[in-house]
């Protein structure tokens, strides 16, 4: 099973964050790669050209993102990159949607050895390192949501106290409170 972080970002939260992760080399991709995609480092100057939605960061000193084409459904022939044998973190961003709440995004990358994705030998120790130190800075610096399995950036638990309504992003999911 993934280790998955969930979060609320703001803009704002989003900027500190990749000046945070400035200190790692993490390449972005988005989900569906296009066979003209230029990678480039994650950092806080590069905030524009990152994917709207879903991406994922390659930690590409430990090892390379392993991309292959994708043989059916609606996304055939373009490439996506292999989650489970690669190096990556995923990472789905916060959106606003229609009534204009903040929808929550998450992190999750695979570390441990599970039967359900195939994965035969666990990641390695610098790439779980790395991931376990992004998780600690994000529960050090961000409030704890109420249901417990959420983190609020600063910015976005103080636009929270002036009314802004925060939603999980699971299917009819509910609201998160910022826990006092």
């Amino acid at each position: 099973m993934a280790n998955v972080l969930q979060f609320f970002m703001t803009p704002d939260d989003e900027l500190a964050f990749f000046r945070y992760l400035e200190r790692f080399v993490l390449e972005v991709y988005p989900r569906r790669v296009p066979e003209d995609w230029v990678t480039f480092r994650a950092h806080q100057d590069h905030m524009d050209r990152l994917p709207q939605e879903d991406m994922y960061l390659v930690a590409s000193e430990i090892g390379p993102a392993i991309v292959d084409k994708v043989k059916r459904g609606p996304d055939k022939g373009s490439w996506r990159v292999d989650e489970v044998r690669s190096p990556v973190i995923f990472m789905e961003r916060c959106r606003t949607n229609e009534e204009g709440e903040l929808v929550s995004g998450k992190l999750w990358a695979e570390l441990d050895i599970t039967a359900q994705t195939g994965r035969k030998n666990a990641a390695p120790d610098r790439f779980r390192g790395l991931f376990l130190e992004i998780e600690e800075h994000v529960k050090k610096t961000y409030r704890r949501g109420q249901p417990k399995d959420f983190f609020v950036g600063p910015k976005a638990a103080r636009l929270y106290k002036e009314g802004l309504v925060l939603r999980d992003s699971q299917f009819r999911g509910g609201t998160v409170n910022v826990y006092k």
